[in-house]
């Protein structure tokens, strides 16, 4: 099941990016009278699952889910469609209109990508708001997972500063991007009643952007573990565990907060009867329980965003349009930054790139609106940005050589349009081929683990 819902995200955001993107190119086409002989989400290699001829132009699905295309005649494009440059140009081709309005035709999609994300980032914010929880409002300070103690972090921490910049929401994502991208070389944090400054090895850059702890825990809000609730015939509700108990120990051993719980459950006591202590109200139980095969109790532990109490900002139509363009661009910056990043080899491409089934695993196993519209902005975005590389048989590719006809004069020759989209498509199959390459590779790994 779990895989049905990531496809459907994968596939019904895909066609929304892939189908706007092509009316980016269609529309102005159109407005300059330029003849589109096909519209089509995916591609129909042979054949097409749908097909319908409306006037000049054939619109239809193809079987191959790799994206999708226009079809305008009289250009060089994926399509290879020689035979139609051997005769002479027509008025309603493409090769027939001026530089600037061939440039328009080429710049529509990639402009309806950028405008897209931009305004999903905003829409996200204006329907569903920021969650945070204020970094001041961690109380039991952090808790670290493997990484974190590898930077130096330790539990009970506060984190204050990354760099220079101040920590002001509770994020380790913010940290990783910080060290990532902008080569942060220190932290501050408050260790008891000091404050300390923790320096950021010059390699852990490379560390944290490697495809194997991409998303694993830096830290977290330390909690102690509240029960919330019980599930139905679980350990703890037979054991008769109550909304508000706090689990503070397991057969004697202290586990004053949630994670500590968590680990000495996993490490230890899975499929075992133990014995909790447990405070209620003024009294410490003790309760026996039988945890789990997969080390747990069946008690909802009360969320940080509860016990430090998250806020929401919330933003009018007005703020979340201006704010969404921000966070656009912010993103795309980075992307910049990691880019160049990887030419100097500060970050390895191989770790960097991913395949359909990389991108598919971040809508998650749930569909969840906000996640779902907040990835396919990123998508949009990367889509636009990836769009406008300089390369044959991109958009990117297309605009180059028009800008070079534009500065010159001089329009570059089919035969040499030719070739270079030849060229092209072997690069963007070659990395197509490589990304998911690297994503089956991947699989083996972690299923031979």
């Amino acid at each position: 099941m779990d895989i049905l819902v990531i496809t459907g995200q994968l596939i019904l955001s895909l066609s929304l990016l892939v189908v706007l993107h092509e009316l980016g190119h269609f529309i102005p086409a159109r407005l300059f009278k330029t003849r589109v002989e096909k519209f089509y989400l995916f591609f129909d290699v042979k054949f097409a699952l749908l097909k319908k001829k409306i006037g000049e132009t054939e619109y239809g699905i193809g079987w191959l889910p790799l994206g999708g295309y226009v079809k305008i005649s009289g250009m060089i494009d994926e399509s290879m469609d020689k035979e139609q440059m051997k005769k002479d140009p027509e008025p309603w081709e493409f090769r027939s209109k001026p530089a600037w309005q061939r440039l328009i035709i080429m710049l529509g999609g990639v402009t309806v990508n950028f405008i897209l994300g931009f305004f999903l980032y905003g829409m996200v914010l204006w329907v569903w708001g920021e969650d945070y929880i204020p970094a001041e409002n961690a109380r039991y300070g952090i808790y670290v997972d493997e990484l974190g103690a590898d930077l130096g972090l330790q539990d009970g921490d506060q984190v204050l500063k990354v760099g220079e910049k101040p920590l002001t929401k509770l994020s380790d994502r913010e940290v990783v991007r910080e060290i990532i991208i902008n080569n942060v070389t220190n932290l501050t944090v408050k260790r008891g009643s000091e404050t300390r400054l923790l320096p950021v090895d010059e390699g852990y850059a490379s560390v944290l952007s490697s495809y194997e702890n991409k998303g694993k825990l830096l830290f977290g809000a330390r909690v102690p573990f509240i029960v919330e609730a019980t599930a139905d015939d679980s350990p703890a509700a037979k054991a008769g565990l109550k909304i508000e108990d706090r689990i503070v120990g397991v057969n004697g051993a202290p586990t004053e907060y949630f994670h500590e719980f968590q680990r000495l459950v996993r490490d230890q006591y899975k499929g075992k009867d133990v014995t909790l202590s447990v405070l209620r109200g003024n009294d410490t139980l003790s309760v026996p329980i039988t945890i789990t095969e997969e080390g747990k109790i069946g008690a909802y532990a009360r969320t940080a965003s509860l016990i430090l109490g998250a806020k929401n900002q919330a933003y009018t139509l007005g703020e979340a349009m201006p704010a969404g363009v921000t966070k656009g661009l912010g993103f795309l910056n980075d992307q910049l930054k990691a880019f160049g990043k990887m030419f100097k080899g500060e970050i390895k491409v191989s770790e960097s790139l991913g395949g359909i089934g990389s991108i598919g695993s971040m809508f998650g196993t749930e569909w969840v609106w906000q996640r779902f519209w907040t990835m396919t902005a990123i998508l949009s975005l990367i889509l636009a940005f990836m769009n406008l590389l300089p390369i044959p048989a991109l958009d990117g590719g297309h605009v180059m050589f028009l800008l070079i006809e534009a500065i010159t004069g001089r329009k570059l020759s089919d035969k040499f349009m030719e070739w270079a989209t030849t060229i092209g498509l072997i690069l963007v199959l070659g990395l197509v081929l490589y990304a998911n390459g690297l994503d089956i590779f991947r699989g083996i790994q972690a299923w031979l683990k």
